[in-house]
């Protein structure tokens, strides 16, 4: 059976559709037949894993979450949305800009549970990542009650400092009224900067604070600006490099039992 995970965080620019891309490309390359939910309406994974120039595929999310709303005669469901990226056993369920309009229609009508359904007859996959947008709404608590486990993206400021609480509250709140198995897998380090004080200070006061840090973190590198423009995550443009280095080593350490 799959094992989903959902990347969140209610800030944006913090990393979460690079962590799901590499992540999820780490997992097809070990092996898995992997799948990445694109819920953010500006389609940062699908441009990341089909190519920023490429069109839309004629279908996408939104035609699945149409399909619940609308009570469509002979449903195509969640498959009809899944297309290949070029990369082997990597596909995608791509995002549209529309997801923003049909969120609060989705909400109205008690669609929370809708993904998660759908995820869990998907059961030719090991690995589901779910990119979610910058914001603690529909889809986002849609991909909390969908996940095993989720993860949170942080990067080194006070700002995302303070805002930790309002995102453990909210995994929490989920895990209550949705989606009890919930796990908070860690809060991923992100853009640090080993040199500069600030950072290692942050990450000593959530360690100290008993926050669930992990132990690889990633490094700022302009070079992941490169992977995101060329479409290649870093485990196809540059393996060897230190970022795509941590970025196996996360993934490893998350896939340890």
């Amino acid at each position: 059976m799959a094992r989903c995970r959902a990347i969140f965080n209610q800030k944006g620019g913090v990393g979460k559709t690079t962590l799901t891309c590499n992540l999820a490309a780490c997992s097809a390359q070990g092996g898995d037949r992997t799948l990445v939910v694109d819920l953010d309406p500006q389609g940062n994974s699908t441009q990341y894993l089909l190519g920023a120039d490429e069109p839309l595929p004629h279908s996408t999310v939104v035609d699945f979450f149409e399909e619940h709303l609308y009570r469509t005669i002979n449903p195509k469901g969640l498959a009809a949305c899944i297309h290949p990226t070029p990369f082997d056993r990597l596909d995608i369920i791509p995002a549209h800009p529309d997801l923003e309009y049909l969120a609060e229609k989705l909400k109205l009508r008690h669609k929370t549970y809708a993904l998660k359904e759908a995820l869990d007859s998907c059961l030719d996959y090991g690995c589901i990542y779910i990119d979610t947008p910058p914001s603690l709404g529909f889809y986002t608590r849609a991909a909390l009650t969908a996940a095993d486990a989720c993860l949170i993206p942080f990067d080194c400021d006070y700002l995302a400092r303070r805002a930790l609480g309002a995102l453990l509250d909210f995994a929490n709140q989920v895990r209550m009224e949705h989606n009890p198995g919930l796990e908070l897998e860690g809060i991923v380090v992100n853009q640090f900067l080993a040199t500069a004080i600030l950072p290692a200070r942050i990450v000593s006061e959530l360690r100290a604070a008993g926050l669930p840090v992990l132990n690889t973190y990633l490094s700022s590198s302009i070079k992941i600006r490169e992977s995101r423009e060329r479409g290649l995550p870093m485990a196809y443009l540059d393996p060897r490099h230190k970022l795509a280095v941590q970025f196996q080593e996360l993934h490893n350490a998350l896939h340890t039992p």
